[in-house]
């Protein structure tokens, strides 16, 4: 397949399932396994993610500014968001930085990657059902009157999500669910928290290439940068509305399905 279109394809999937409590890396994984690729390239993998955090900048820019100005002036509520925010990112940034080698070399791996990625497809999405059918609905709230207990709780659940295919969004959305958080503000914050998180993530993964010239692709990366901010800008007011009418229920059946059949496809390649 040529090499322009199978980047179009995996910065589709990126638009498409990064804000999805999917698992946008794992879908890049396994896409990458089943067009054939020899291996993935898990810089291209963490970099296009930037192109839809753009995506969350710009449908939000009111509310960043809002929170902007509120700093300024020392206002409690933009003071408490970006606590919460920063808090959320703080564990992952910790063990991002002790854990990125390993989490690379699953990512590159052959044939164990993308199995890995199958399985906590399935996983996840029993997880999912689990919380959506146990945990009762909690009353409307706001990223800004979320505690500091809670914004921290939920940055060490989001630790989980390294692991390939768990879903960063997935892992932040139910843990921030388990922890009584309405199911609107589960998934804004998670929007949120995916600013600083993948920031770092891909500050690390150039940082860790930088003397690998020849192993990164930055034609590539544009491309697949600019198609994942556009697919993005039309997910998530799209994924917001399904939220509101039907939780995560679609897509936790969708994780196990998908993952089922990459399994039966991976055996099969």
């Amino acid at each position: 397949m040529n090499d322009l279109l199978i980047t179009i394809l995996l910065g589709i999937v990126e638009g498409v399932t990064e804000f999805l409590p999917v698992s946008s890396t794992g879908h890049l994984v396994l896409a990458g396994a089943l067009l054939g690729l020899k291996e993935a390239d898990a810089t291209f993998d963490i970099v296009i993610q930037l192109g839809a955090i753009l995506a969350v900048i710009v449908l939000f820019w009111r509310r960043f500014l809002k929170v902007g100005e509120g700093l300024l002036r020392r206002d409690p509520a933009a003071i408490r968001f970006t606590r919460n925010v920063l808090l959320g990112f703080l564990p992952s940034a910790v063990v991002g930085a002790i854990a990125y080698s390993s989490i690379r070399k699953v990512l590159e791996a052959p044939g164990i990657g993308p199995t890995v990625v199958a399985v906590a497809l399935i996983v996840g999405g029993i997880a999912i059902l689990f919380i959506e059918r146990t945990v009762p609905p909690a009353p409307k709230s706001e990223v800004e009157t979320m505690s500091w207990r809670v914004a921290l709780g939920i940055g060490v659940v989001q630790c989980i999500s390294m692991i390939p295919g768990v879903s960063r969004s997935g892992a932040t959305i139910m843990g921030a669910r388990a922890m009584r958080v309405d199911q609107e503000t589960a998934a804004e914050y998670s929007f949120f928290l995916a600013i600083p998180t993948m920031l770092g993530a891909t500050t690390l993964a150039l940082w860790k290439s930088r003397d690998l010239p020849g192993h990164v692709d930055y034609g590539a990366i544009a491309i697949g940068f600019v198609v994942a901010f556009v697919v993005a800008l039309l997910v998530i007011r799209w994924f917001m509305g399904v939220v509101t009418k039907h939780g995560f229920a679609p897509f936790a059946w969708y994780r196990i399905v998908a993952g089922t059949l990459a399994l039966i496809l991976l055996a099969l390649h």
